[in-house]
């Protein structure tokens, strides 16, 4: 079989740092209790769906405050943890931060029997805005939690001063391309997931092939799950997500935001759900952030559009500052 270069990459990567990433690597428990977040965790207690939750969340208040508020979403694989460098630059220009962790993420509760959708994820974060009496604010949303950033504005538009998406998936319909698959088969790919599956998937996915050990820490608060006795019911939670994300697709809705709206689209970003479930001909159209993103800025009114060459799925992550000046010309 002819290696692809990217394949070659890959293959001595992980000879030379796997070794070292497992030695770093320690188990999790299900609710983070021991992995220390950069700022300190609050939570609100509620009941939904018959389940009694807790929802965790960071709130950062400024020394000179602006009188602005910014919410900040996290992606699938990540929680609240990966926004800190955002977080400290924000509040450093006067900005009050709101970061939560969703239901079935990070800190906050992962329940034994919870019917996902964006229409919960974006009420329960709404209760931490009524919790803290926040009326007004600015939301930030980046790949899975640019979905609930969409849903969350087309819910409450009059709490949504701005809006803005950093490589948001659901940019299209995945039910078109990519066959269907039960929560059942989404869980037993979970339960496979160890730290070699998760760093092979985001060393190809988010990073194009090239590695910065500052990565590491968002590997290993995936992988030290999997080494928890509760990993079953973490994987159950993430099974339930992904079906939630195949089958609630907020792309038909863009041209319903009203307000004003930035995408940010790092360009080498490929990233589908189920995209290695699809026929070979469609996997190659699907993710193609680059026609994806144009086609959303064409569909929300009032909305810019910043294209980042040569970043994948993770601006903020991978080049910070050419991720954070766009918006703080944007929210000014």
């Amino acid at each position: 079989m002819k290696l692809t270069a990217l394949s070659i990459i890959v293959s001595l990567f992980f000879t030379l740092k796997l070794s070292a990433q497992v030695d770093s690597l320690r188990e999790l428990d299900i609710n983070l209790t021991n992995y220390q977040y950069p700022f300190p965790v609050q939570h609100i207690t509620f009941e939904s769906q018959g389940e009694k939750l807790k929802m965790a969340f960071m709130d950062l208040v400024p020394n000179k405050a602006n009188g602005k508020i910014i919410m900040l979403l996290h992606g699938k694989n990540f929680n609240g943890a990966y926004w800190e460098e955002t977080a400290k630059h924000l509040r450093k220009l006067g900005y009050r931060i709101i970061i939560p962790d969703q239901i079935g993420f990070g800190k906050s509760s992962k329940p034994e029997h919870y019917q996902y959708s964006f229409f919960d994820l974006a009420a329960n974060t709404k209760r931490i805005l009524d919790t803290l009496k926040v009326s007004r604010v600015i939301v930030l949303g980046h790949s899975m939690g640019g979905m609930v950033a969409t849903r969350f504005t087309l819910m409450y538009p009059e709490i949504v001063e701005k809006l803005i998406l950093e490589n948001p998936i659901g940019l299209e319909d995945y039910k078109l391309k990519v066959p269907y698959q039960s929560v059942d088969k989404w869980y037993q790919n979970e339960l496979k997931s160890d730290v070699n599956s998760i760093m092979k998937y985001q060393l190809t996915s988010y990073y194009g092939g090239k590695w910065n050990d500052t990565y590491t820490k968002w590997v290993n608060l995936l992988a030290g799950w999997t080494l928890s006795k509760d990993y079953p019911r973490i994987a159950w939670n993430a099974a339930l997500t992904y079906d939630m994300i195949y089958n609630q697709p907020v792309c038909y809705e863009f041209q319903n935001i009203n307000v004003p709206t930035l995408l940010i689209i790092g360009q080498r970003d490929r990233s589908a759900v189920g995209k290695n479930l699809a026929a070979e001909e469609e996997r190659k159209t699907l993710g193609d952030y680059p026609n994806l993103g144009r086609a959303t800025q064409t569909k929300i009114k009032n909305s810019k559009l910043v294209e980042l060459n040569g970043i994948g799925h993770l601006p903020h992550i991978e080049d910070f500052s050419r991720f954070i000046q766009p918006i703080v010309e944007f929210i000014r």
